[in-house]
């Protein structure tokens, strides 16, 4: 599967940066390379990575988010993953990287988020 990314400014000012299909050692680059676009034409007050329709992101894909990251941050640019697919949510927190990225809530597909109880 390919990835293709969609860039949106969103009302607020937010840059969104929206990839869909997989991140991985062919594809990490375009990611990179979106958030580098961004930052050349502007200094939005922040930009979101929404990672919903990501399918697989592998270890070359979290680093260039991280890359992303770190370049957004020099410019003083907040850089933050929203709406994260399940398994991007998952090699986040395993990762230790969640935190790092705004600790977001993965998305559910047609669903409300489960409920979490006290004391679970």
């Amino acid at each position: 599967m390919s990835l293709s990314i969609v860039k949106s400014v969103l009302p607020s000012g937010v840059v969104e940066i929206a990839p869909r299909g997989e991140i991985d050692v062919d594809t990490a680059y375009e990611v990179r390379e979106a958030i580098a676009e961004v930052l050349a034409k502007g200094r939005p007050a922040r930009i979101e990575l929404n990672m919903r329709l990501v399918t697989f992101i592998d270890s070359v894909g979290i680093s260039a988010m991280v890359a992303g990251f770190q370049t957004a941050e020099v410019s003083g640019v907040k850089l933050a993953v929203t709406e994260p697919s399940r398994f991007v949510h998952r090699q986040l927190w395993v990762t230790g990287l969640l935190g790092l990225f705004g600790a977001p809530e993965p998305y559910y597909a047609g669903t409300a988020a489960p409920e979490v109880l006290p004391g679970a």
